[in-house]
């Protein structure tokens, strides 16, 4: 698992970091994802952390240097993106329907589980198709 991302790191360093990770940690996630989203601009991955975790944009369970989920990536880039889901996201805000969410949207394909965890290019790879997504709308 990959170190969180110095506060002085460039944007390139970042990437490349994010790259040769296994799986990246819930507060990288999140430092990632709402940056991305333009949720928010937060440089320190805890602090990102903890402004996901308050408006309940990642799993209740969450530790920040634990391995992020694919599930819980799925609600985060979600809500990062300001992307409200189906009735059943909306009623209950559980990560599981977040992940079926993207699956339904076309963002997550293949073989993949909700727990599953997430690797720094996965994470790349679906920031990238809800950049991609953001600018057709």
């Amino acid at each position: 698992m990959a170190a969180p991302a110095p506060a002085g790191q460039s944007a390139a360093e970042e990437i490349e970091a994010l790259l040769f990770s296994a799986a990246v940690t819930y507060a990288q996630a999140a430092r990632f994802a709402l940056e991305a989203g333009g949720a928010a601009a937060l440089a320190d991955p805890a602090e990102a952390f903890g402004f996901a975790m308050e408006r309940g944009w990642l799993p209740r369970a969450a530790e920040p240097d634990a391995p992020a989920r694919l599930d819980g990536v799925a609600l985060l880039l979600l809500r990062s993106f300001g992307l409200r889901g189906g009735i059943w996201l909306s009623l209950t805000g559980s990560p599981h329907f977040a992940y079926r969410e993207l699956e339904h949207m076309g963002f997550i394909s293949g073989r993949s589980s909700p727990g599953q965890r997430v690797s720094g290019d996965a994470l790349l790879y679906l920031t990238g198709r809800m950049l991609a997504h953001a600018g057709d709308e």
